[in-house]
This record gives C-alpha cells, sequence and structure tokens, in this order.
C-alpha cells in the first residue's frame, strides 16, 4: 500500500533512495538496510511467540511454560543489542541523511518498543502461580483474557505492518487500541467493586496483569505510528510516543 494521500515523502521500502547510475557502494548501502529491515521482522516474530507463550499461561497458568518464557527472553535482549549496534555502525560509516537517516532512527525506536513490549509480556507470565486466583472471579477473568486477545491482535496487525511496510495496517492500530481501553476501564472498575480478606491479594495480581496488558497495547501502537513517520516523513506521528 502506498503511503497516505497528500504524503510528500517517499521510500523505497522505507529503506532508503534509489541507487544512482548503479552505483555498487549505494547498492550494498541499500542491501545492508534491507537485511536490517529483515533482522527487526525476525525479531518481531520472537516478541510475536512471547506474547503467545504469554496468553497460554495466563489461561492455563502452566509454570512449566513459564519458565521457558523466561529462558527465551535472552534472546530479544541480544537482539536488541546487536541490532542496536547494527544501526550505529551504518549511521558512522555510511552518515546517512533524508528517508535513509529516517529509516534508521526509526528502527532504534522500535527495537525498543519490541524489547519492552517482551519484558511486558514477562510480568504476566510472572503471574503463572496466581492464574488460579483470578481464574477463581470469573467476569475478571474474561476481562483479563479479552485483553490477552486484543494485545495479540493488535500485535499481529503491527507486525504485518512492518512486513508490508503498510502504511494503511499501521494507521488501524490506534483505532483497535481503544477496545483495549474500554476493556482496561471495565477492570478497573471491577477491581474497585472487590470486597473480602482475600480482595487486597487479588486486586494486586490483577492490577499487575491488567497494566502490563494495557501497555502492551501501548507501546504496539508506537511501534504503527513510528512506521507510519517511516513511511511519510510527518513527524505528528511521533506524538503517539510522549507518553
Amino acid at each position: 500500500m502506498r503511503p497516505e494521500a497528500g504524503d510528500t515523502h517517499d521510500l523505497t521500502m522505507a529503506t532508503g533512495s534509489a541507487d544512482v547510475g548503479g552505483h555498487p557502494v549505494r547498492s550494498h548501502f541499500n542491501a545492508e538496510l534491507d537485511q536490517l529491515r529483515l533482522q527487526v521482522e525476525v525479531m518481531a516474530v520472537r516478541v510475536s511467540v512471547a506474547l503467545d507463550r504469554m496468553g497460554r499461561v495466563l489461561t492455563t497458568g502452566d509454570e512449566a511454560l513459564a519458565q521457558v518464557a523466561l529462558a527465551a527472553d535472552d534472546e530479544v535482549d541480544a537482539m536488541l543489542v546487536s541490532l542496536t549496534e547494527r544501526c550505529y555502525d551504518l549511521i558512522r560509516r555510511e552518515a546517512p541523511v533524508a528517508s535513509d537517516l529516517r529509516f534508521l532512527v526509526s528502527v532504534l525506536r522500535v527495537l525498543e518498543e519490541l524489547e519492552r513490549i517482551a519484558d511486558l509480556s514477562l510480568r504476566v507470565v510472572k503471574q503463572a502461580s496466581e492464574v488460579p486466583l483470578l481464574m477463581a472471579d470469573a467476569p475478571m477473568f474474561r476481562t483479563l483474557a479479552d485483553m490477552a486477545s486484543v494485545a495479540q491482535s493488535l500485535y499481529r496487525i503491527a507486525l504485518d505492518a512492518w512486513s508490508s511496510q503498510d502504511v494503511g495496517a499501521a494507521r488501524a492500530l490506534a483505532e483497535h487500541n481503544r477496545v483495549m481501553d474500554g476493556h482496561y476501564a471495565t477492570l478497573l472498575e471491577h477491581i474497585l467493586g472487590l470486597e473480602g480478606p482475600g480482595a487486597a491479594h487479588l486486586a494486586v495480581a490483577a492490577v499487575l496483569v491488567g497494566r502490563a496488558l494495557e501497555r502492551i497495547a501501548d507501546h504496539t501502537v508506537i511501534v504503527g505510528e513510528r512506521l507510519r513517520y517511516l513511511l511519510t516523513g510527518d513527524p505528528a506521528y511521533l506524538a503517539a510516543e510522549v507518553r
């Protein structure tokens, strides 16, 4: 999908301008940018796996799976370091300008958001032992399960948008996030109404899980808005990052 109507910036798959006269140095740089974009996608897929595990832990309380999820986070952290260093190396060597610089700076931000999403998924995973307690309150647990489903759906949209460099899909993220906001408001209202000797314990567990899921959605929207900035050059899309 092409950038939105009225955009004055045009990118070649968001990885720099076209080769000038087939210059071999330029061709090599473009190839490196394309490779970087694909590596970001690989990291994003790993985060998607983390979110899938998170969802299963939340719905089952599987503590063995929770340990697998916790151990796998090291892979995401390693990719963050490796790809961040790659971006800085390209900036140092190539001194990019215009769309190329915008791409590299945007990748740096997207990498941070992906790592943050993975970390937030672990906050949910670490509550595996509390899942039976959460399940005991059926209405609240349904809300949490719905929030996890929305978070995963939003992330899939963001991943597809990055893979296809689709500005339209990225635009849809903010609209879908309103569903998450509604679920979170419902959760908080329910928590405020909790009573009884176990209410405080249940409230803490629910807030930890619910807040993490809500923040996953927020960071996913930032990925989408950063992609819109990358594809259009419009700085208005950076406003979502100011929270």
